[in-house]
């Protein structure tokens, strides 16, 4: 690696603003492995916290309670749809709460045969993780297949904010969706602070990246980056920058969203552009985008 620049022995500094999945986290595995000459020290600096909201959970729990969960036609939903680990979370303390002494009470189980659905391996596992009797179907090729018969009722879908989704697609059926708020997200109010301070230990550092995951945060990013115009709330006119103009030596700090919508609302919200924008939202694809943005700009 060669370049007018210092980086840290242990590799160069990338901020992922993300919470570190547990058990383990797939960018910091990817990130904290040698790749060709590029070798990265990989730091989280959470941006969400999640808090469960009292009348979404007291909802569910009175579905829950009255076992308006089911195949047959009396049920309110013929089955439930998880989309986030948190959702699972909510779901898990009504589930320890509610479902489990009901069903010692009533010597029998409930939700066993009831369609959940999930959208990734990690949402699965954690449904998994809470009881061996549920048995949630993953989405695949953007479809869910079940041999369920369905009632006349809709699917019940636990979120943070509603209005995201109608319907969904089962089996070539489409389904109504009544989405229930269980949980509120927003950003810490340490992680500007923390975001800072993180920038202050790797001042040394001439090359330092920082990946972005979502919307949520970017404004305290950028203000902590020193970039923000306090007056307009967009970033300073003398910071503005292109991808073809991003190549100055005197640059430090670069940014990498994992896809379209942050990069869109960084450019859109604060005039704002990533130097690298990930074609695939994983780890590969930020790699990969870090790659030809330093490959273009002849910094390795």
């Amino acid at each position: 690696m060669t370049g007018n620049y210092t980086v840290s022995e242990s590799g160069i500094p990338i901020f992922l603003l993300k919470t570190r999945s547990s058990p383990t986290d797939g960018y910091e595995a990817f990130f904290s492995a040698p790749n060709g000459e590029l070798k990265f020290k990989p730091t989280f600096v959470p941006v969400l916290e999640h808090k469960f909201l009292d009348d979404g959970l007291e909802t569910v729990g009175k579905l829950l309670k009255g076992r308006q969960f089911g195949r047959d036609s009396n049920s309110r939903y013929g089955g439930l749809i998880f989309t986030s680990q948190r959702a699972v979370e909510a779901f898990a303390k009504l589930y320890q709460e509610i479902v489990v002494p009901d069903d010692e009470s009533n010597n029998s189980p409930h939700l066993h045969d009831v369609p959940i659905y999930t959208v990734g391996p990690a949402t699965t596992r954690a449904l998994r993780a809470i009881s061996p009797s549920l048995k949630p179907l993953r989405r695949r090729n953007g479809k869910w297949r079940s041999s369920s018969t369905f009632n006349t009722g809709p699917l019940c879908r636990m979120v943070s904010i509603s209005g995201t989704e109608a319907s969904a697609t089962i089996s070539n059926r489409r389904i109504q969706v009544d989405e229930l708020v269980v949980y509120g997200t927003g950003v810490m109010e340490s992680f500007e602070q923390d975001f800072t301070q993180r920038l202050e230990e790797t001042s040394l550092c001439n090359e330092r990246w920082v990946v972005v995951f979502s919307p949520t945060g970017c404004e305290a990013m950028l203000r902590s980056l020193g970039l923000l115009d306090p007056v307009t709330g967009k970033v300073k006119t003398s910071d503005m920058r292109t991808k073809a103009s991003s190549s100055s030596e005197n640059r430090r700090v670069y940014i990498a969203t994992i896809g379209p919508t942050t990069r869109d609302h960084l450019k859109k919200n604060f005039g704002y552009e990533p130097d690298v924008c990930a074609e695939k939202p994983s780890p590969e694809g930020i790699m990969t985008g870090i790659q030809k943005f330093l490959e273009q700009n002849k910094y390795h």
